[in-house]
């Protein structure tokens, strides 16, 4: 049985509803855990395809999971949806052009990666049935991965119990495997409650709870020569206690996100961060309260789907770009900074070129230097083998999380990105399903990662889907 020519056609089959998904969802970004619409339009093209349907996994109203296919092992292909703030831009153009002044944007591109990994889900449905296999293949549409740690309420609820491999992918410069590589990350709130009064006539009345943010956010400053170099600490001011400067500020919160290699180093420098607020508060005579907001875990390696994932996309190359594509890649790289495009050739350990689209395979085993974030993907794959691919949805050098990106979001250079890199997982997917021994491999490697460090949901208990983090 030759699975790459069946699943490829499949995908083929599909490619244009799902472009249309994905260019739909582009253009209703909404933000974290506030996916009405977007998370509806996948449930729609779910139900059309046939699949059996999971609404408000783990009580989230914008998570939901599709399932086809009988017995035999279960595959995931997660996808996600949600946008950025602040990042409304018109598409196809190479200048910042708000579509909304302050509204939204795709600005990490996860109406692509929702779209692609819902294409691929579905082209293996469709092998599954056409070919009279056993396997079961899910698509986990998951809302809220920039900043809300979705995923690691779903792990926690039990939505990938019973998953035997997970695979993702996310919009990126180059075609590659995802090396395994991400921060731990709390988010958390520090909410400051001090006492009003008249800061002339009575400033002595007073307690500023803006003081007491300040003073938190220069006790961090000082601990930063004090961390982990690998560590990051950064923030945002949500309240600052008013506009009226002659009035004691009695409220104040300071959003923190708090980052580390691991779990336990990201732990101890969120109970060091909680001091410093602490001592903030009694140097001001102010109340501090202290909310967990998110929290992930960092990536687990698993050589053996990486191994297998990486045969795959050498095999089927980066996608066939054309001279269209190409100009428009050049017109937005006269918009970024030769910084920006020495980073992304730096973070893969290979020689810079003038190309402005990908025209090679990343090899497995590069010197990397690469630039680390946080997902919540990783809490997948603490409790299951867990692989994830780049696609070049954008120039070589796009910084993410800026306009730059939404412009290309609907470009048909991205468009051809996430069928090429649907076909990379769905064939993965078939071949996992055809091949017992690769699904025993990687859940071997996991079950001897985590012998010694089982995994541990980085929140506390009690901790709940922050829906309201958007809004607040």
């Amino acid at each position: 049985m030759d699975n790459r020519k069946d699943v490829w056609r499949a995908v083929d089959t599909h490619r244009d509803r799902l472009i249309e998904l994905s260019d739909r969802v582009w253009g209703m970004p909404e933000v974290c855990y506030t996916e009405t619409r977007s998370s509806a339009e996948h449930l729609a093209e779910l139900k059309h395809q046939g699949f059996r349907v999971t609404e408000r996994v783990a009580g989230i109203p914008t998570a939901l999971m599709g399932e086809a296919g009988e017995g035999g092992p279960i595959i995931a292909i997660l996808g996600e949806y949600d946008a950025l703030p602040g990042l409304s831009q018109e598409a196809g153009i190479a200048e910042h052009r708000e579509v909304e002044p302050g509204g939204h944007g795709h600005g990490c591109g996860h109406n692509l990666l929702g779209s692609a990994a819902l294409l691929a889900a579905t082209a293996v449905k469709d092998w599954l049935a056409e070919n009279k296999l056993e396997g079961r293949v899910r698509y986990y549409g998951c809302p809220a991965e920039e900043g809300g740690a979705a995923k690691a309420f779903m792990v926690r609820a039990g939505a990938f119990d019973d998953v035997d491999i997970a695979i993702s992918w996310h919009p990126s410069s180059f075609w590659e495997v995802t090396p395994a590589l991400s921060l731990a990350n709390t988010r958390a709130d520090f909410i400051f409650a001090g006492r009003a009064s008249h800061a002339a006539a009575a400033p002595h009345l007073g307690r500023s709870a803006l003081d007491a943010v300040e003073l938190m956010n220069v006790g961090v400053n000082y601990m930063r020569e004090h961390m982990p170099s690998d560590a990051r600490v950064h923030y945002a001011l949500l309240d600052t206690g008013g506009i009226a400067p002659n009035v004691v500020q009695a409220h104040a919160r300071v959003r923190y996100s708090i980052r580390a290699m691991d779990l336990p180093t990201m732990l101890s420098l969120v109970e060091r961060v909680k001091k410093i607020a602490e001592g903030a508060a009694l140097m001001t005579e102010t109340r501090m309260t202290m909310r967990i907001i998110s929290a992930v875990s960092n990536c687990v390696d698993n050589p053996p789907l990486e191994r297998a994932l990486q045969g795959i996309m050498e095999e089927l190359g980066p996608p066939a770009f054309d001279d269209a594509d190409r100009d428009f890649a050049r017109a937005i790289r006269a918009t970024l900074t030769p910084e920006d495009i020495s980073a992304v050739y730096r973070s893969i350990g290979q020689p810079e070129s003038d190309a402005p689209l990908t025209d090679f395979t990343v090899p497995l085993d590069t010197k990397r230097n690469p630039a680390i974030g946080s997902t919540d993907v990783g809490d997948v794959s603490w409790v299951v083998p867990t692989v994830q691919a780049h696609a070049p949805t954008v120039a070589v050098g796009t910084p993410f999380h800026t306009w730059q990106v939404v412009a290309q979001g609907k470009q048909p250079a991205a468009h051809k990105a996430m069928v090429q890199v649907a076909k990379a997982m769905a064939e993965l997917a078939a071949q996992a399903i055809g091949d017992p021994a690769l699904i025993s491999a990687a859940k071997d490697h996991l079950a001897a990662k985590t012998a010694k460090t089982p995994y541990r949901c980085p929140m506390p208990d009690g901790v709940e889907p922050p829906l309201d983090m958007s809004v607040n």
